[in-house]
């Protein structure tokens, strides 16, 4: 190896550890942060990024692709699966994106090196059984890697998002099709020296869903939101694999995507967010930001979706989430069973964990895990809860 090759490879490779070691020190200031403040600082000022508002129009295939003049952003999958003996099984694929400083902060005069890029990339993989919670996590930094292509990025032609070999992957090649409407979703990890992994192929029964107005989703009564909509309508086939053991499953899964510079107000402390695929084939997504509402309550918000993909908003005076349940988990008190109401739709169901044991212990840890819906509606779904 000539002298120039080896000092490029080991400056590259000491840029990397420089970047390690910055993850882990904004990880470790982050565990020290005191759960009572808004979750992952996402209530914090952010008036120099671009602001989420009412009145803008989303557009596809562009919006299914990277935002980075806005601080926050997440592709993020759920799938509620079962393998051949009929045991159920839940997966989470998720990439975030968040930016390190507002538009036009970028160091140009550090062009081509790793701290030129003002985005850092996080994802996390999780995969449950009955018995167990496999969960890895991953980080990037948006640069460009010396074979010229990024660790961590999403690209729309074709639609790709990434970190490492995490993949999310069209598999549209119809030029009239949304690059959403068949996918394949990959990762390898491993877990306390368990290695887990999956490869499932999705393909969506219905059409993508603006929440809130349009694709603005209100979350605080001072106004302030995010851009959000979903592809809840997909069926999914494809592999596990656990310990080595590989396992066919088949099942369904539900795509939210999310950007925002300021997803809560400085008094929300997190979130309870449930996507719920009921038996009648309607879906149902809520949420409840604790704080944030008229007079100090929580703010409640959600859509109804028809077997059809049609959307009806949901207010809080239409929706209700009500805890009934606590579980120990991790040393907090998690409530791992709901009871929701929607009096138009007269639905009145016990939303519970399949199992309470589904902390994810990340670097901005939260709950994550699969859940079973009983009562005037059957169904199954994902439930997220958040600083706690």
């Amino acid at each position: 190896m000539s002298p120039a090759k080896h000092s490029t490879r080991f400056r590259v490779w000491l840029a990397l550890v420089l970047v390690a070691l910055l993850l882990l020190i904004l990880a470790l200031q982050q565990r020290s942060t005191p759960p009572s403040e808004s979750f992952a600082g996402l209530g914090e000022k952010a008036e120099e990024y671009a602001q989420a508002r009412p009145g803008v129009t989303l557009h596809f295939p562009a919006d299914h692709g990277a935002h980075p003049d806005y601080r926050i952003e997440w592709w993020y999958l759920t799938a509620n699966l079962e393998d051949t003996e009929g045991e159920p099984l839940g997966v989470q694929w998720t990439l975030f994106r968040q930016a390190l400083a507002p538009p036009g902060n970028d160091d140009t005069n550090d062009a081509g090196s790793p701290w030129s890029s003002r985005q850092l990339w996080m994802a996390h993989a999780a995969l449950s059984t009955p018995d167990s919670h496999f969960v890895a996590e991953r980080f990037a930094r948006g640069m460009t890697l010396p074979d010229g292509k990024g660790q961590a990025g999403v690209e729309i032609a074709p639609f790709t998002a990434w970190l490492d070999h995490w993949r999310l992957e069209s598999r549209v090649t119809d030029p009239a099709g949304d690059l959403l409407d068949r996918l394949l979703v990959s990762a390898q990890g491993n877990d306390n020296d368990h290695d887990f992994g999956y490869r499932l192929e999705l393909t969506a029964e219905g059409p993508l869903v603006l929440h809130g107005k349009n694709g603005f989703s209100q979350k605080a009564a001072d106004g302030q939101g995010s851009f959000y909509y979903s592809q809840p309508f997909y069926r999914v086939e494809g592999q596990v694999e656990i310990g080595g053991e590989t396992r066919n499953v088949s099942g369904r899964a539900w795509l939210d995507r999310e950007w925002s510079s300021q997803l809560l107000g400085p008094s929300q402390e997190g979130w309870d967010w449930f996507s719920l695929h009921l038996a009648n084939g309607a879906k149902l997504m809520a949420f409840r930001l604790r704080g944030g509402g008229k007079g100090g309550d929580h703010y409640v918000s959600g859509s109804w979706i028809s077997t059809d993909g049609q959307q009806t908003a949901l207010a809080t005076d239409d929706l209700w989430l009500t805890p009934v349940a606590l579980s120990s988990v991790a040393g907090r008190q998690i409530p791992t069973r709901w009871r929701l109401r929607l009096p138009a739709q007269d639905l009145d169901v016990t939303v519970t964990a399949r199992h309470p044991e589904r902390w994810m212990d990340t670097s901005f840890p939260y709950w994550e895990g699969n859940v079973v819906v009983e009562g005037s509606h059957q169904g199954e779904g994902y439930l997220e809860m958040t600083g706690y």
